[in-house]
């Protein structure tokens, strides 16, 4: 089958086409005609060679999120058939069976979720990874309840997007911080009841003028390094902060003179390890629900590429002028 390998880890030009045999049909497992992916900060990391304790074998096939159709169903697995369709982030880590940058994937039924029926395939192949990051930081970390006045970092990001949607959805008046009057725009059409432009206005302006000095009861930090400190500063006494990248270093006491509580998601744990794959799978239904009920949908930049395009992808990614998920379409 036709597909783009790396040999060895590098810059986004490591990528090369190349012919390699078609999985073979596993229990527990189905096969997918796979129709387009995304590409996640993750994957210029894996590719890269900034996390090795995650990249695959090589040669590696590369890419997690996926929308295709089934076409072999292995034994055991009882919640697919032949031709339906489906997403998930389902490949291109260590321990799974190959990744999305192939004409077939073999994935994991538990890792996978019935398609949203009002999205394209490339609108669900931007949604696996990130939606399921923002459901367990905001739901399964940090235990969000309707009410909360919850800031959200990062409101046309790949995660912050998401979030914002899951929040508003979920009853909670939603705040949140971009750069531009082009991204805050996009953030009050997602759905967020306050927009911040962080470069005009410091924490301790915006947390004085919107919650009166109390601070916010959630902060969801999907920025990192530096924005963790602004996310403790910001956020309420009890409140709760919850991150997705916090390979930093910080000094802790604004959290212990508030009392806060710090929650990490690192969404990979469930891929690498077999016997929690069902929880991504669990999720990936409810995300489709919310989807379904028009009450969430992704934002792609408008660049879409094809897979013979993957290195392209990966530079756009990584220059930081992407808006929203970067999607590849398979036109093999």
């Amino acid at each position: 089958m036709k597909s783009q390998i790396i040999q060895a880890f590098g810059e986004p030009s490591v990528f090369q086409y190349k012919e390699i045999s078609k999985p073979e049909l596993q229990p527990g497992h189905v096969l997918i005609q796979v129709k387009a992916t995304s590409a996640n900060p993750i994957d210029t990391k894996v590719r890269a060679g900034a996390v090795p304790t995650v990249a695959p074998e090589f040669p590696a096939v590369l890419h997690g999120d996926v929308a295709g159709l089934v076409c072999g169903v292995g034994e055991g697995v009882t919640d697919f058939k032949i031709g339906d369709e489906v997403f998930g982030c389902a490949g291109g880590f260590k321990g799974t069976s190959g990744g999305a940058l192939a004409e077939f994937l073999l994935a994991d039924a538990d890792l996978l979720a019935h398609k949203p029926k009002n999205l394209t395939m490339e609108e669900a192949a931007a949604l696996p990874l990130v939606s399921i990051t923002a459901w367990e930081a905001l739901f399964n970390r940090a235990k969000l309840v309707s009410g909360q006045d919850v800031l959200i970092h990062g409101a046309t990001g790949g995660v912050g997007h998401i979030a914002i949607q899951l929040a508003k959805w979920a009853g909670a008046t939603v705040y949140t911080t971009a750069s531009s009057k082009e991204k805050l725009e996009i953030g009050t059409r997602l759905g967020a009841d306050v927009t911040i432009n962080y470069r005009e206005e410091s924490v301790n302006d915006y947390v004085q003028k919107y919650t009166n000095g109390k601070g916010f009861d959630l902060v969801f930090d999907t920025v990192g390094g530096e924005n963790l400190d602004r996310s403790f500063e910001a956020a309420a006494l009890h409140g709760t902060v919850t991150a997705i990248a916090a390979r930093s270093t910080h000094d802790l006491s604004s959290m212990h003179s508030k009392g806060l509580s710090l929650h990490i998601t690192f969404m990979l744990l469930k891929i690498l390890n077999e016997d929690m794959h069902k929880h991504n799978g669990e999720i990936l239904k409810k995300v489709a629900k919310v989807v379904e009920e028009g009450k969430l949908r992704p934002l792609l930049d408008p660049k879409v590429f094809t897979f013979d395009e993957v290195s392209e992808a990966h530079e756009y990614l990584e220059s930081g002028k992407a808006i929203g998920k970067i999607v590849l379409k398979n036109d093999w």
